[in-house]
């Protein structure tokens, strides 16, 4: 019976794959486009190359903002694209503390 057990929790103990990009877009509801930077030798030149592939990830609370450092974590289908989740915001991007100070000051403006 032990073998059985442990089968059964092998799965939920598998590590799932993570990865870190900058947010793109954020102007669907509870979804954000990340886009993840994959840097490479060239098979002949030996050259780095970089390409790069967006993620649509689902954000619960709408917290990430564009140009965030996000960590995303794969998870089951939520909808036809989305494959991946928010795991946390590495590191917040300037540009949405300016945009959040700009907004404040047209809500107090158009009272």
């Amino acid at each position: 019976m032990t073998a059985v057990a442990e089968k059964a929790q092998a799965p939920a103990a598998a590590r799932r794959n993570e990865k870190v990009g900058n947010v793109v877009s954020t102007k669907m509801q509870k979804t954000i486009v990340v886009e993840v930077e994959m840097r490479k030798a060239h098979p002949k030149y030996k050259r780095i190359v970089r390409s790069s592939k967006k993620f649509y990830a689902h954000d619960e609370q709408n917290s990430a903002r564009v140009g965030d450092v996000v960590r995303i974590r794969e998870t089951r289908p939520t909808s036809k694209l989305k494959r991946w989740a928010l795991e946390e915001i590495v590191r917040r991007s300037s540009l949405s503390q300016i945009e959040d100070t700009a907004t404040l000051d047209t809500v107090e403006a158009a009272k």
